[in-house]
């Protein structure tokens, strides 16, 4: 930083009854002091260090000046703080508080990797590495929840779903998609409940080529977290909520043999619309009488070609109403195991899956994790799973917040209320003091959140 200050400043002189004159000229301070807590969560899951764990050293010994494990956690803690690119590593390079959550000394400490460092490191890790990492972070989010309920689940929840990733470039396995009408990767996200919290915590994160159908890679997500959380939670119920692109005999074989409990869309056909008919006769009458959308619930019995078996299907036989417009049919279908009666099935068991929505939301507006601009698939792959490792952090601190009024808050609300405080930071031989602003609109809930972690009253 330069000290010519004059060249720093600039003034304001219509803004308040006096001149007003702003300038960069604070040594030892950052505009994300709140990050610390990050660390904590970080502590907390053992997260980083596990999947840093996976990675072996390819590099000469003697030109390294940055460990691995830092420059993960340098991509993951600045991810989480809202950087999302790797070009961000020149701004941050200096930060106290980015270099204080890799494990260096926050003043004194030698500069954060460079862009063009985090870009080999990216590219360098392979897909086996890449699966081991995978694995890891679902391993310490598993058994972060065991510690966190003791082993006692009633119900488990596993959900996936696939989402969009839209390229711009030259990306491996970018494919054009006409559904979304556009070249991406079509990534498959997984998600585990427990009971009935109202959040869902994302385990798994895995790119997939643009042309991949709703089904590929589902099964081996699936039974890696069966096996997982089996392990972890003997005596829990688990259960399997999926969508309707998931619909095939294999993954119906696959969730019965495992012997779970599941809720699966599934797209209407001939056959099933000829079953829902009398339920539509039934909704029409009654939208008919009230001029209002209805709903009628009921079940069949429906076996595909394909199928090796009949199964249950629950109907919702639907006529939607709005204003200025003919009413619209709208039979859906689940396939399911449970014995529950239909309207409880869908609407109690099967819409909740809906949750996941915002969560996938937050991950995409949150958190960037669409930033898959490397050439290389697996380069795109780290990335997205080290922004995955960052939205794990931010959900441990979401659930430190829990007694707090950030407990539901949004993971860009989470960030602007806790981690974005311009900080001053003292050093002395026995420790670092940071100077948070004392009129932080959000300290008292920032003091009961890092207690929670591991911090006394000093």
């Amino acid at each position: 930083m330069s000290n010519d200050t004059s060249r720093q400043s600039v003034l304001f002189d219509d803004l308040a009854a006096k001149v007003v004159v702003a300038r960069f000229d604070q040594p030892q301070a950052s505009s994300d002091g709140g990050a610390v807590l990050l660390k904590g969560c970080d502590q907390a899951l053992g997260l980083t260090a596990a999947m840093a764990a996976c990675m072996e050293e390819w590099r000469q010994q003697a030109k390294v000046r940055h460990d691995l494990d830092e420059l993960l956690r340098q991509r993951v803690f600045a991810i989480a703080c809202g950087y999302a690119d790797a070009n961000d590593a020149a701004r941050l390079a200096d930060d106290p508080i980015q270099k204080l959550l890799v494990g260096r000394d926050a003043v004194n400490g030698a500069a954060l990797a460079s862009q063009p460092t985090l870009s080999r490191f990216e590219n360098a890790v392979d897909a086996k590495t890449l699966y081991r990492m995978g694995a890891a972070m679902a391993d310490a989010v598993i058994a972060r929840h065991r510690r966190r309920l003791k082993g006692r689940a009633k119900r488990i929840t596993i959900d996936l779903d696939p989402t969009d990733d839209p390229t711009h470039g030259t990306q491996q396995l970018s494919f054009f998609n006409g559904h979304y009408d556009t070249w991406c990767y079509l990534p498959v996200a997984g998600f585990v409940t427990f009971n009935d919290e109202p959040e869902q915590y994302l385990a798994a994160y895995v790119l997939r080529p643009g042309n991949a159908p709703a089904t590929l890679g589902a099964i081996g997500i699936l039974r890696r977290l069966l096996q997982r959380l089996r392990v972890a939670f003997p005596r829990a119920q688990l259960r399997v909520r999926l969508d309707g692109g998931f619909a095939c005999p294999k993954l119906f074989d696959f969730l019965e043999a495992q012997r779970v409990k599941y809720v699966v869309a599934m797209a209407r056909n001939n056959v099933l619309k000829r079953h829902a008919e009398p339920l539509m006769e039934v909704a029409r009458g009654m939208t008919a009488r009230s001029e209002q959308t209805e709903h009628v619930y009921g079940e069949c019995v429906y076996g595909a070609r394909s199928w090796n078996r009949e199964r249950r299907v629950i109907i919702k036989a639907e006529v939607v109403r709005l204003n200025g417009r003919e009413p619209k049919e709208n039979p859906r279908f689940v396939v399911t195991n449970h014995k529950s009666t239909p309207r409880h099935v869908y609407t109690k068991l099967y819409c909740a899956r809906g949750e996941i929505e915002n969560r996938i939301k937050e991950l995409h507006h949150g958190l960037e994790i669409d930033r898959t601009s490397c050439t290389r698939f697996w380069a795109n792959q780290l990335r997205v799973l080290l922004t995955a490792a960052a939205y794990a952090l931010m959900q441990e601190l979401r659930l430190r917040a829990r007694d707090t009024c950030c407990a539901r808050s949004q993971v860009s609300t989470l960030r602007d209320r806790l981690l974005k405080l311009g900080v001053w930071i003292e050093t002395s031989v026995r420790r670092v003091v940071l100077h948070l602003p004392m009129g932080a609109p959000f300290a008292d809930e920032w003091r009961r959140i890092a207690r929670s972690i591991s911090a006394v009253p000093a």
